[in-house]
Formats: structure tokens, sequence, C-alpha cells
């Protein structure tokens, strides 16, 4: 049997261009001389349309899109995702693979295990499958585990079914994962545990398809494989590409001819890879070519114009100085070095005017109160109502620059520096953008040394360093990973070595800054815990 394995980017709720990709797909495969075409999950309407699922003409077009799908099947078959009514009691629909063949849908399949944890609320929506099939096709019985089907043991708790485990007993020969699983920095260690975990378990081989894309926060990075019974990967798809591929299933196992296989990495190569790839694909499919975001000569604000410039093209995206009476002539300087570094244009609008005509009318009001934080936050805000006019005139996107670290402990302004269409790098904390741009300037050097090197500052007042508010940021970003990605206590954290007060400051810090991140732009996710619909938390609480 020849499998051709389809891992494409669609759009939600795009029907009408996801069917005609699948049909693409179908028409090579079948020219390729492929048996059976295998989709990742939900092709048809993409991952996940979350409350679009409420809406009964949705789920009326997916099953006429599955039904429109079926009827390209001629001579090939093809196991495609989508979103079908439920046929009994319980919630009305189920997360489905259809076993398309013959111009007709032959099987049905329902997802029995629906993740609700992180970023997964699938349990919103779907009922669980209550039973599990095989499906004979061209001498192969053939069990269909959809994405968390085959991770029973692996997730955040131990589920009492295991699909896989029924298939196995129902005599299954080979096992199909059609997915939608998420990209973060440690999921190929994480993949790689699971389906050598499960094909041991089983002494079943396995067909993983995943999906790629950007589906608002959530990055796809496809990765899709086929692993033999023994352990042995045979192929493996490439990261954050669309790819389609054939491999042959024959006498129990996989083989293929010509391919070299890609051998998947967790390091500051793929979180390059991944921030690129999802501003590219964000832009795409808001159907926008152009960005704009304000150049502060500072570090972070490099690394986005510098992803952007990556991922956009050196003419699609504008930087934007905006110095104050604050912001240092060296400053300046290498925001405008930057700019000419990686040839893209930039225009300079001081705000000192701005900022004194706000000072000015509000000093009545302001009264003798003392000089702080609301005359600091008056630049960051100047500021973003100059890019998002210029946004709006233009009709580009403004990219957001704030660092994990600052949104995590609140060192961001509202309405000010966290505007934007999507933050770029709201999921890497301050090391992480350090290490990215060493990265970046590898081969030659495109962010300057000065921007490297200089003492972290907002210059929002004279003589002013991140130092001042914030524990060194080697210190801070531990910290914030214990509590946010690893979901330490203060106790345990402080157990870790870290100093009490430290803790307590910083944890108070995350705690109090929820109801910017609650206001703050889509973030690309690329850790396993990011802000947004994977960390809710309450706005009013008292904890630590």
């Amino acid at each position: 049997m020849k499998i051709c394995v389809a891992q494409i980017n669609v759009k939600i709720g795009d029907f009408e261009g996801n069917t005609s990709k699948i049909a693409d797909v179908l028409f090579n495969a079948k020219r390729e001389g492929a048996d059976l075409v295998v989709f990742p999950e939900m092709t048809v309407c993409g991952y996940s349309p979350d409350d679009l699922l409420d809406y009964p003409s949705f789920v009326e077009r997916s099953e006429y899109s599955l039904e429109l799908v079926a009827q390209s099947c001629q001579g090939i078959a093809a196991i495609v995702g989508g979103v079908m009514r439920n046929p009994n009691k319980g919630r009305l629909l189920q997360n489905v693979c259809c076993f398309m063949e013959n111009g007709r849908i032959q099987h049905t399949i329902a997802k029995t295990l629906l993740p609700t944890y992180d970023v997964f609320q699938e349990s919103r929506y779907f009922e669980s499958a209550k039973e599990s099939q095989i499906i004979d096709f061209k001498g192969v019985k053939i069990g269909i585990a959809i994405c968390e089907d085959l991770w029973d043991r692996y997730n955040e708790f131990e589920y009492t079914q295991s699909p896989g485990e029924v298939l196995k007993e129902s005599g299954a020969e080979l096992i199909i994962n059609p997915s939608a699983s998420p990209f973060h920095l440690g999921k190929q260690s994480h993949r790689n545990r699971v389906l050598s975990g499960q094909v041991n378990r089983f002494s079943l081989p396995v067909l993983y398809v995943n999906q790629i894309g950007i589906h608002t926060e959530l990055l796809f990075d496809g990765s899709s494989r086929a692993v033999n019974n023994d352990g042995e990967v045979v192929l493996q798809l490439e990261e954050f590409e669309e790819d389609i591929e054939y491999i042959n299933f024959e006498n129990g196992r996989f083989s293929i001819n010509d391919k070299t296989l890609t051998v998947g990495s967790d390091n500051v190569a793929l979180l390059h890879k991944a921030l690129v790839f999802g501003i590219k694909d964000y832009f795409n499919k808001m159907g926008f070519k152009k960005a704009i975001l304000g150049a502060s000569g500072g570090v972070d604000s490099a690394l986005v114009q510098t992803l952007a410039v990556q991922a956009l093209g050196v003419e699609n995206v504008t930087a934007v100085l905006m110095p104050s009476r604050y912001s240092s002539k060296s400053s300046v300087k290498d925001a405008v070095e930057l700019s000419k570094n990686l040839g893209n244009p930039y225009w300079e609008i001081p705000i000192t005017d701005i900022h004194d005509s706000y000072e000015h009318t509000l000093q009545p009001y302001f009264k003798d109160l003392p000089i702080g934080l609301a005359e600091e936050n008056i630049q960051a805000r100047s500021r973003a109502v100059l890019l998002m006019a210029l946004s709006n005139k233009h009709g580009n996107i403004l990219l957001n620059t704030s660092n994990k670290s600052e949104m995590a402990v609140g060192y961001s302004t509202l309405y000010g520096d966290l505007c934007g269409s999507i933050s770029v790098i709201g999921d890497i904390y301050k090391t992480q953008v350090y290490a990215l741009c060493e990265y970046i300037n590898a081969s030659e050097e495109i962010i300057s040394n000065n921007i490297l090197t200089k003492e972290p500052s907002a210059e929002l007042r004279p003589d002013q360093k991140d130092s001042d508010s914030l524990p060194d940021y080697a210190i801070l970003d531990g910290i914030l990973r214990l509590y946010i990605e690893e979901r330490k206590g203060l106790q345990e954290i402080i157990l870790e070595g870290y100093e009490a007060n430290t803790v307590r400051k910083v944890l108070n810090l995350v705690n109090a800054s929820e109801y910017k991140r609650y206001q703050a732009p889509p973030i690309i996710r690329v850790s396993s815990k990011g802000f947004g619909k994977g960390r809710i938390m309450p706005l009013v609480a008292k904890y630590p």
C-alpha cells in the first residue's frame, strides 16, 4: 500500500479554500499512484474553531465539505478530519475522521479522548466516542486514533481509557494518528517519547500526521512521521512547512525511497524558525503584507524588527523611531543602524513636543503631585497613538515588541507599548531574546553589539535602568519559569535557592499584572505555558 502523508496548512472556517487544497492533494496523489491519503485532524474546518462550533451553519458546512471531498475519492482513499453532528445522546458534536473511498464516506470515526487542559477545551464542544472500529483496506487492518487518542499516558493526567489498546485488541495492524498538535519548545522530545512509547507498548507501526500553521496564538509545526513497530523512524516531514510525502506499507512495515530524514531539534534555531514562520503565516491568513513597529534602539524591538524582515521582506517592514527628551543619542543611532543593516525603511518622529503638550494640558489636574509613573507612561502612550495612526493610515499591522519577562511582571504600559495586533516575542523571556539575537548574528553582525551589551532601559526618565525596578534578568527569568511553566508555589521556588523577598516581589508583580495581560495582543505561543488561552487566571484573587 502506498500512502500519501499530507501535512498541509489550512485556515479556520475557510471551507472552500481548505477543500480545494485537499482536492489538489488527492489529484496529485492519485497521479503518483497512492492508494491512501492521510490528512491532519479537522482538515476541512481547521483546528480549533472554538465557539464557531456553536453556529449550526458552521457545522453544516463542515459536514457538506466532508461529503464534497469524498466525491473526489474515486480510485483513491482518504482519511479526512472535520466536525459532524453527534447521532447519539450527549453533546451535539463530534470531532471525527472520515474514511472515504469510491466517492463516499465509508466509515466515520469519532475522537475518544477529548483534551480539556492548557489550550484545549474539546469537552466543551464534543461528545466522546463510545466505540472503536477497524477499517480493512488493501488487506491491512487500520485503526484510527485521533490526536489525543494516542496520548493516553503522556499528558497532564493519565486517562482511564486507552483507544490504542482497544485498537490493538481489535486486531489493528497499523495505527494512523491524524493530529492537530501545537508546537512549543520541547514538544519534539515529548512527541518522540509518546510515539516510541506507544509503538513499543502496542508493537504496532504508527503514522502520525500533524497540521502546520498559526491559528490565533497557536503554532502548529507539522513534523509528521512514520514509525515502525521496532521504533525505527522511517520518515519525518519538515517543520513549519507544507510537505507532501509518500511512503510504502507492506508486510507490517513502512519503507521509503530517496528521502533524507529530517531530525527535529529543540533549540534556539527551532525557536527562530517558529517565530519567523508564525509572523509570515499570521500575515498571510489576515490578508496583510506590511508591518510597522516602534524601534527604540533596544534589544526587544531590534529582535522583532529583524524577525519581521526575515518573514515579510525588507520592503514590508517600517520601523518608527520616536525619541523623547530621555532617549539617548546612542539609542537613536543604534535604531538607525539596524534599519540600515537590514535595509528596511524607517521614520523618525520625535515626541518631545507631544509629551510637553500632554503635560501642559494635564498640569492643572496633576497639580503639585510628584512627577512619577504617570509622566513616564504618557511617553509610551504617545508613541502608541502615533503607531496606531500610521498603521491605520497605511493599512499595515502593528507588531508588539514586549517580551515575556516584561509581560509577566507588568513592566509595560497599558495602551502604550502593549499595543499591537500580534505579540511576536511575548512568549520568550529576556534571556531568550539575547540568545536569539546571538543566533541571528552568528554569520554577520546584523543587530549591533552595542544593542546587545548596553544595560536595558525603558528610557522614560533620566538614567533609568530596568534593574532599578526588577531583579537581574537571569534571576527573574528563572523565577518566572518555575512559577509559570512549572507551576511551583512560593515556598517551592524559595527552596530552589532564590532569595525569599525577591521571589515574593516577583510573584506579587505577576499576579498584580493580570489585568494588563487580559488586554494585551495575542501572543505567538512557543513555550509549554504561554499567556493567553492556555493560562486562565482570576483578575481579583489573593495568591500566594
